[in-house]
């Protein structure tokens, strides 16, 4: 997706991980994707600059989809959607 369509979104779930480092944005992702439906949305907010390799990562191994990133405001807005 492109940063606009990004920025569009609507989550459906707000992970606010900020001020965390590796592992707590991980950490803090697979605890929200929990309380999500199949098809719903997360959106991850991270300062750890490694938040933008690791939940693709992840997602990708657990079958979810992710979405992209974009930097806002000194700090990392990730999307994914659970599949």
């Amino acid at each position: 997706m492109t940063t606009e369509e990004l920025k569009n979104l609507n989550a459906d779930k707000v992970v606010d991980a900020r001020g965390t480092s590796c592992p707590g944005p991980l950490l803090a992702a697979k605890k929200g994707i929990g309380e999500l439906d199949s098809g719903q949305i997360m959106e991850i907010l991270s300062t750890d600059v490694g938040t933008k390799r690791d939940i693709p990562k992840w997602a990708n191994k657990k079958g979810h989809e992710y979405l992209g990133d974009y930097e806002d405001a000194g700090f990392f807005r990730v999307f994914m959607k659970k599949k």
